[in-house]
């Protein structure tokens, strides 16, 4: 039909989609303001409200109909297209005339994702708590039985969330090695390394605490509170060690040795504790604009420096006394 009509399938999808969308992707129009040199699309569009049945669907007009006599003249040569008889909808090849129209269910997109059919489904959760919207997703999805060959899968955010906690967790992991290796290799000990890392998880209770407390989720930013506490609570616990080793070495006991350590390094370990505190507490406390987003890390800080500066000056100086009194160095003297 369009063939006998000089209608080409082209004509027909452009004028329709113009018709029930608009121009824009197809065909668009560019108008510059010649006085502010502004450039403005202009899109041609139906109005909704005239396509309201099947009929006024089947009258869309897709191209103007030709008169095939006046296509070419005598001499085989083009001349001028001229229309047919009649004027205005006459003039034109209705989408009726080129197409048959009826009813049929088909999906109105066809998504895919590496080049694999998939139908999308969107959350927007409420609030920040992303990993625990994930988690009520996932109870939600739980309950379905899917049908055959129908896998699901998870992406946008949570994804970046899940592999950023993956990378965390490994660099977590990795830190904790390179501390105490490096620790091996400049206190040329493997036990001493071993006793400064029970101030880890000291810190790791108050970050605890400080997120419960605070109502905070365990997020990129707070990993990263990890990451620096750990750095400062290690620091501290070297000062206590290497001291208490320093007096053992001079032939002072063990039980001397601890006490000594933790009330002379109690100094430093507090004022660095402190410092650190009280430059993250307005970052805590949200008080400058942009600083929510830096929150999470402040508290994780805070938390972990408040109970581990107090735990780790009584831990580890009785852990170093445990583990020593065990080995029962030759250069102690009998009476410890």
């Amino acid at each position: 039909r369009a063939a006998r009509l000089d209608v080409t399938e082209r004509q027909v999808v452009t004028n329709l989609i113009t018709a029930i969308d608009n121009n824009e992707m197809i065909k668009p129009s560019i108008w510059i303001d010649p006085i502010s040199g502004d450039d403005y699309y202009l899109s041609a569009q139906y109005f909704e409200k005239n396509i309201n049945s099947m009929e006024a669907l089947r009258d869309i007009p897709v191209a103007r109909r030709v008169d095939p006599s006046s296509v070419y003249n005598s001499s085989f040569l083009p001349s001028e297209i001229g229309p047919s008889a009649g004027e205005g909808h006459e003039q034109s090849v209705l989408l009726r005339d080129v197409a048959t129209i009826t009813h049929a269910a088909y999906p109105s997109e066809a998504d895919h994702y590496n080049i694999q059919r998939v139908v999308d489904v969107m959350v927007s959760p409420r609030t920040s708590d992303l990993g625990g919207t994930l988690d009520a997703v996932r109870r939600e999805v739980s309950k379905l039985a899917p049908p055959r060959n129908i896998k699901v899968y998870y992406r946008g955010s949570v994804e970046l969330m899940e592999k950023t906690f993956a990378s965390f967790k490994s660099g977590f992991i990795l830190a904790v090695i390179v501390v105490y290796l490096v620790g091996v290799a400049q206190g040329r000990s493997w036990l001493d390394p071993f006793i400064f890392l029970f101030s880890v998880p000291m810190g790791l209770i108050g970050v605890a605490w400080m997120l419960w407390a605070t109502n905070t989720t365990v997020n990129i930013e707070s990993m990263m509170g990890v990451i620096v506490m750990i750095g400062i609570v290690i620091s501290n616990a070297i000062l206590l060690i290497d001291f208490a080793n320093a007096r053992r070495e001079q032939g002072m006991p063990l039980r001397q040795s601890a006490v000594e350590a933790a009330r002379i390094r109690m100094r430093p370990i507090l004022m660095t504790a402190l410092a650190t505190i009280a430059g993250l507490l307005p970052v805590a406390m949200k008080l400058e604009s942009g600083s929510a987003a830096s929150a999470p890390l402040a508290l994780t800080v805070i938390g972990g420096l408040s109970v581990s500066t107090v735990i780790t000056l009584f831990l580890v100086p009785a852990v170093w006394e445990l583990f020593y009194s065990w080995k029962r160095p030759a250069t102690a003297p009998a009476t410890e």
